[in-house]
């Protein structure tokens, strides 16, 4: 990976990691450096916006259009990194019933 995945970039996502990536809990230390040394090539090469130079470029690009597997330490962290942008976000309430319609009066008009 010496040569592989080369840029003088970091990588930062402060839309979905605005702390970063290490303190945010979904990756590891290791996962999240490899992520800000490397990330930059990873989104270039995966957008098309940077051709590859290596045979594990090659196959990082086959991983992200869903040739293959990932198998590398690289290809699994992107993969991963990209599950977890992609995931819908979760939407929590307080009240846990169903939504009451508004205008709708408790009482009725009977002479019992």
């Amino acid at each position: 990976m010496a040569d592989s995945f080369a840029t003088n970039n970091r990588f930062f996502d402060n839309k979905h990691y605005p702390r970063g990536f290490s303190r945010h809990g979904d990756f590891t230390i290791k996962e999240a450096q490899l992520l800000e040394r490397h990330g930059y090539a990873f989104n270039e090469l995966d957008l098309a916006k940077r051709e590859p130079v290596t045979e594990e470029e090659r196959q990082f690009i086959e991983v992200c259009r869903g040739l293959r597997e990932p198998q590398t330490e690289a290809e699994r962290v992107w993969s991963k990194y990209m599950t977890r942008i992609k995931r819908p976000k979760r939407f929590h309430t307080l009240s846990g019933g169903k939504p009451q319609m508004e205008g709708v009066e408790d009482y009725s008009d009977s002479d019992d």
